[in-house]
């Protein structure tokens, strides 16, 4: 007898990865790839119930402390991820009946071990369904960071951190976008492979194809049922890769026979992405920390079929002896807070701490230190970040033309398509910001390497 697999358990399985630290972004492709039978109706449904129940997290945790006599942070984890789940139906999912989400939330706590909540459970959701609609929200102009935290479920925190650097309207387009559904973006692989025919492959197989901005050769697409069922995907045809991430590969600019060092390269996007710009020819070095990482780089190496990256296993932080001042290009795509991609991963807005904003800025810093030892004379270093954080961004950038001085900024405009020029672009940076760009956050700096450099001691 096969056995029924029950959607919400599936869902309730990847809130509870997620909570206990897992990415979002992994926990549901491992659990669609474990379920590939799974027919594209409830494939979409999971993705889009748990997508939605961490994007919106902190607004349904208004709505269930408001209708809850135990708040939603003294809950069983179980139960305030069923309630969390039930309550995104309720107001963000019109096509499910509330009687629907109501009995199968019940009846998933009791299969979960607590049948003595299934009145507590049953209580809160048919309060919530019948009274949420008159629920009322914090006032924008009594209290404009709690008001924007909770409509638009953003921490306290960071909602002060976009107001202070980028100011009310900025920040409501922002977090707006972070919320609004996405397609996939891929690059389409234009190295003996037609764009036309990549096309048609995913339109015969069901996808739904757009032409995304800024560059010729990023595409949308959407409605299909599994990545991995796709053909232009499994031949390499084509690679997951945001636009924002195809033009920091843009403004590296390689050129063929060059030597490429991508520092933090993991999983491979924008190595093979300059591996193609050089049609072949030179040589990108993909390093990245640990063995699992450079697995990650070499399965994407294996599916496009890419040959002139090789991969390394290589913390960024250590020098490399070997490396001095061999490289006319370093890509220093280094760790970051993440804050540009919360439209993909909203988990990160919930881990946020200033103790980690510091760690990861000192680590960035020690990444560019040995970065610019590796840059030839007259070679380039591209600095980027998918961080919308200034102290990670423009501080850093002015921190290393003080600290470096025979490096100096770049235009990015020769890189660039003409929408994107601007003051800063001329002057050598850009930042990316969600609803104000259509695509990621991100930070790139293009920076030269002079002719009379003085050389760094390798302990510095």
């Amino acid at each position: 007898m096969v056995r029924t697999i029950n959607t919400r358990e599936l869902i309730l399985d990847i809130l509870l990865a997620v909570e206990d630290g897992a990415m979002s972004n992994v926990a549901i492709r491992d659990c669609l790839s474990r379920h590939q039978f799974l027919p594209k109706q409830d494939r979409a449904f999971i993705t889009r119930v748990c997508e939605g129940t961490l994007e919106y997290q902190i607004t349904i945790d208004y709505i269930l402390d408001s209708y809850s006599t135990v708040s939603t942070s003294r809950m069983k984890p179980v139960i305030r991820e069923i309630l969390r789940s039930g309550i995104y139906q309720l107001k963000y999912m019109d096509g499910v009946p509330d009687s629907a989400v109501v009995n199968e939330a019940v009846t998933l706590a009791s299969k979960r071990g607590f049948y003595s909540l299934k009145s507590f459970v049953n209580g809160v959701l048919r309060t919530a369904a019948r009274e949420m609609n008159d629920l009322t929200f914090p006032d924008m102009e009594a209290d404009p960071v709690r008001s924007l935290s909770v409509r638009y479920s953003m921490p306290e925190y960071l909602v002060r951190r976009f107001l202070d650097a980028y100011g009310e309207e900025v920040t409501e387009k922002v977090l707006a976008d972070f919320l609004k559904e996405k397609p996939l973006t891929v690059r389409c692989r234009k190295t003996g492979i037609l764009m036309d025919n990549t096309i048609r492959s995913l339109q015969e197989q069901g996808a739904h194809v757009e032409k995304a901005p800024y560059l010729p050769y990023a595409l949308r697409i959407s409605k299909y049922n599994h990545l991995l069922m796709l053909d232009a995907f499994r031949e390499g045809k084509i690679v997951v890769q945001d636009v924002s991430s195809m033009l920091a590969a843009e403004c590296a600019s390689p050129a063929k026979g060059d030597y490429v060092i991508d520092l933090c390269a993991a999983p491979g996007g924008k190595s093979i992405h300059m591996g193609d710009m050089m049609e072949g020819y030179g040589t990108v070095d993909a390093r990245d920390i640990s063995r699992r990482k450079v697995e990650l780089i070499e399965e994407n190496l294996l599916r496009t079929g890419c040959i002139n990256v090789q991969t390394k296993v290589h913390d960024a932080t250590v020098f490399d002896l070997d490396s001095e001042s061999r490289a006319d290009i370093v890509l220093a795509d280094v760790p970051c807070s993440g804050y540009g991609v919360i439209g993909h991963k909203p988990e990160i807005k919930y881990r946020v701490t200033e103790e980690r904003e510091k760690e990861i800025a000192a680590l960035q810093r020690e990444i560019l230190k040995k970065a610019q030892d590796y840059v030839k004379p007259r070679g380039v270093l591209v600095y980027s970040t998918c961080t919308i954080a200034r102290e990670e961004n423009e501080d850093n950038m002015r921190w290393f033309l003080r600290t470096y001085p025979s490096f100096t900024l770049e235009s990015l405009d020769p890189y660039l398509p003409d929408e994107l020029h601007s003051e800063t672009t001329k002057a050598g940076y850009l930042q990316l910001l969600p609803g104000v760009h259509d695509c990621d956050g991100f930070f790139i700096a293009r920076f030269r390497k002079g002719k009379n450099e003085t050389r760094h001691k390798i302990n510095e």
